[in-house]
């Protein structure tokens, strides 16, 4: 006698309101699977479509569930619970990302995952690809890009007031030491970037030395005035310049700059330009103080390739500190040294116009001055 097979249990049916795609009007049918394929009881009779071709939208906890037909219709139920205790009875299951986003453990997990990937890629991947991006650019494009610089500056930099005796002996000394180098370095194989030194007045940007990109490097008459033209010491700051154009920093900040602007864009749009400037101008500090850091010790091989001790560097340090401390007033001739008495500012006491010019022209970013002194130390033999 011959066992009867067992029934099969009949498809779990769930009630849902379809739209056929061609009207906002709703209607009253039921879904179910049948093997591979999604079945609907409509008022127009029964469909009958491929499973994997429905589209199953993120299921969120509160709203409808719905699922997207191929044709352009959908059908949804309000019964959140019936609707995933049916499609898991189905074998559908989420994807990783909707699971994810259904636990809140999983949310704060991803969120620590991405804090991490993003800020591995702000503090190593952007300086990487910066340098990367630099270091393949022809010399003819930050040449280019340098000479655009030095036209911009040319409205806040006049030719030196220094008396031209002062100039050559500053171009002197630079070129002695600048020689001395190559030769030390060609015997290492290395070779020593092109630069070009342009000595300028101007009250604008104060005492200060700066790198451009292609080579250029601008020495301000009252940097002369700060160092109280002293050549071995002018020297030594020309050095950490040359460590600027050696490394090709300009062209790497340029890049920074992009990309970081390009990232502040798409995070904040047009939504508020104060806003979007602050990550900005704060990951372009970091980024400067590395590569103040890098251009400290190319000074320091060049100033003991010239026989220089690197020692002499901290009187730069004491000096900048005397300017910060009495404003203009220490670049006038006259016994204004460290240690003297307490200077009085001129300048308004909601801050002085000298300090916000001097920090914002790059020794904002510098490294802490005692910091600096001590490396110029230890690098003395």
């Amino acid at each position: 006698m011959e066992t009867a097979p067992a029934p099969q249990p009949l498809p779990q049916r769930l009630d849902v309101r379809y739209f056929d795609g061609r009207s906002s009007r709703p209607h009253a049918a039921q879904a179910w699977f049948d093997g591979a394929h999604l079945m609907l009881g409509t008022p127009e009779g029964e469909r009958r479509v491929d499973a994997q071709r429905v589209q199953w939208p993120e299921r969120t906890r509160h709203g409808p569930r719905i699922a997207l037909l191929p044709d352009g219709g959908s059908f949804q139920s309000h019964d959140a619970a019936a609707w995933d205790a049916w499609v898991q009875g189905a074998g559908h299951r989420d994807g990783v990302v909707v699971r994810l986003q259904q636990s809140w453990r999983g949310v704060l997990a991803s969120l620590a995952v991405l804090l991490a990937l993003t800020g591995a890629g702000y503090l190593w991947g952007l300086p990487w690809l910066a340098r990367s991006v630099a270091d393949h650019l022809p010399d003819s494009v930050e040449n280019r890009v340098g000479d655009a610089v030095a036209a911009q500056l040319q409205a806040y930099a006049k030719p030196s007031q220094l008396p031209v005796q002062d100039q050559r002996a500053i171009e002197q000394a630079w070129q002695q030491m600048l020689g001395a180098h190559t030769a030390a370095q060609a015997t290492r194989g290395v070779t020593v970037r092109p630069s070009r030194l342009l000595i300028r007045s101007s009250t604008a940007i104060g005492p200060n030395a700066l790198a451009l990109p292609g080579g250029t490097m601008l020495l301000t008459d009252d940097m002369v005035r700060l160092l109280r033209n002293d050549p071995k010491v002018i020297a030594g700051v020309l050095a950490h310049e040359q460590g600027h154009v050696q490394h090709r920093h300009g062209m790497r900040m340029l890049v920074q700059l992009g990309v970081l602007g390009a990232v502040t864009s798409l995070l904040w749009g047009d939504y508020s330009g104060v806003l979007a400037t602050v990550p900005l101008w704060l990951g372009q500090a970091h980024y400067s103080r590395e590569a103040e850091r890098e251009a400290d010790s190319y000074s320091v091989a060049m100033l003991r390739d010239a026989g220089v001790s690197p020692a002499i560097m901290v009187d730069l340090f004491d000096r900048i500190e005397l300017f910060q401390r009495c404003g203009r007033a220490v670049l006038a001739p006259g016994p204004v040294e460290k240690g003297a008495a307490p200077c009085q500012p001129s300048s308004p006491p909601d801050g002085r116009a000298e300090d916000r010019v001097f920090s914002g022209l790059g020794f904002a970013s510098h490294p802490a001055g005692e910091e600096r002194k001590a490396f110029f130390l230890a690098a003395t033999p």
